[in-house]
């Protein structure tokens, strides 16, 4: 098992590949520190769904001058994986209810609270928001 100390960070440009960078980003980091397969496969969906929302929702807010910003953090506590992605919006994230299966949208946050032992967000002083979830390693 790897140290509690085992800490991932990548900064991304709020944008649509964003997601693709961070996916790869996960799946290369968790693979490096030896996290199983069938772990790496819901961390990623995790990250994916994560940062989507992060890039849709950001952008829209975003003002028309400079990039907008995003960070994936990874964290790796033994029994567990925090998922945290920072971004500079100030509106906390809503789940919406169940979606339809017909709908194209909608589904990220209800994806993650399926998979994930706990959610959540927090806003921290320096501004922004984190969205964050822990993933159970057993």
């Amino acid at each position: 098992m790897p140290p509690e100390h085992f800490v991932s960070r990548l900064e991304l440009a709020a944008q649509a590949d964003a997601v693709r960078w961070a996916r790869r980003h996960g799946r290369d980091v968790l693979s490096a520190w030896r996290v199983p397969d069938n772990h790496v496969e819901t961390t990623t969906l995790v990250v994916s769904e994560l940062v989507t929302n992060a890039v849709q929702h950001v952008v829209k807010t975003a003002p028309a001058t400079g990039a907008v910003r995003l960070a994936l953090i990874l964290r790796h506590r033994g029994t567990h994986l925090v998922v945290e992605v920072a971004d500079p919006g100030n509106r906390p994230p809503q789940r919406q209810a169940v979606p339809a299966l017909a709908a194209e949208s909608g589904r990220g946050l209800f994806i993650v609270e399926t998979v994930s032992k706990e959610w959540g967000y927090y806003f921290p002083p320096t501004g922004g928001k984190v969205v964050w979830c822990v993933l159970a390693l057993d």
